[in-house]
């Protein structure tokens, strides 16, 4: 049998052979990781609304917080200054939108709260002015002695914070089904993320100093400076690695963060107790012992830093 012959395969046809063969074996690694990556989410209205009603919690929380703060505080300054009122209208107004927030389902910008944040915001900063000239006007300025026992320069940032979330929570609800919320032309999450660290920052700064100035007597004292820094790392390294095991963690860390503001909360009305007179001189004792009301701005915070982490996980589902 005459044997058949076969043209010569030309230097083109391998290379096509090849580019093909390239080709499918790219296609296939393809494949294999569509697989093995799990399901991305859908931005859906619930997924959003969700989220702002996170935020809407957290700024209903450090409302009431700066509610029962300031008004201890400035009852035992006596109102001196007509615009010590300010801070508790706001903060009352401020947990009222807050908790309707709660319970509003609708995907769409409330204006009244909106207003209500901004409002609050606004006399948050007014304050912190208050407040700096308190401790600035006093012999030595700025000094440890002043910063211990002058009006507290951090107190109204926890204000300032409310309106922020508060208004956080507007913006987040306001957005269209299958979009990324966004904040400052910036994604949300990122954004909140940032936030939540930095409100946490400030208050580690305050019950730091304020702790300091008690020497650090009650063991338990060392919690709120140890537990809430952890969280606010976490919180930043969210903002650098896509790893999910840091955001599992930051999340743990964050609903311990939460549990000590209540906590925190029970030490402080021990700490009431064990003056003179106990709980039967209340009237003096809560005016002079632990602020009762401020460790729970850790719970408000904390519950802002679990929003801003779902946030952050849709948005690193879609990209």
């Amino acid at each position: 049998m005459p044997s058949r012959s076969y043209p010569p395969l030309r230097l083109s046809d391998r290379a096509e052979s090849i580019s093909d063969a390239i080709s499918a074996l790219a296609a296939g690694i393809a494949a294999l990781r569509e697989l093995s990556e799990p399901p991305r989410r859908a931005v859906g209205a619930d997924h959003i609304v969700s989220a702002a009603r996170k935020l809407n919690g957290a700024a209903a929380v450090l409302a009431l917080s700066v509610l029962a703060d300031s008004g201890i505080e400035h009852y035992r300054g006596s109102f001196r200054n007509r615009a010590m009122y300010a801070p508790l209208a706001a903060s009352a107004l401020t947990l009222i939108a807050s908790l309707v927030g709660i319970v509003d389902l609708k995907p769409r910008r409330h204006l009244v709260r909106d207003a209500i944040y901004a409002v609050s915001g606004a006399i948050g900063l007014a304050g912190l002015g208050f407040h700096t000239f308190n401790v600035m006007k006093r012999p030595g300025g700025l000094s440890w002695l002043n910063l211990f026992y002058a009006a507290p320069i951090g107190a109204p940032m926890a204000l300032v914070l409310t309106g922020s979330l508060g208004r956080a929570a507007e913006s987040v609800r306001d957005t269209n089904p299958g979009q990324l919320p966004s904040l400052l032309k910036q994604p949300a999450g990122k954004i909140l993320t940032l936030g939540s660290c930095l409100g946490l920052v400030g208050t580690i700064g305050e019950v730091s100093l304020l702790h300091f100035r008690g020497s650090f007597q009650n063991p338990a004292m060392y919690l709120p400076v140890t537990i809430p820094p952890v969280a606010a790392a976490a919180l930043a390294g969210c903002l650098t690695t896509q790893r999910r095991w840091i955001v599992a963690l930051a999340r743990s860390i964050l609903r311990l963060t939460s549990i000590l503001g209540i906590v925190g909360a029970g030490f402080h009305a021990y700490g009431v107790s064990r003056n003179m007179g106990g709980w039967r001189n209340w009237s003096q004792n809560v005016l002079n012992g632990p602020p009762i009301p401020a460790p729970p701005s850790f719970t408000g915070l904390a519950i802002a830093g679990l929003a801003s982490l779902s946030l952050l996980e849709m948005e690193r589902d879609i990209d």
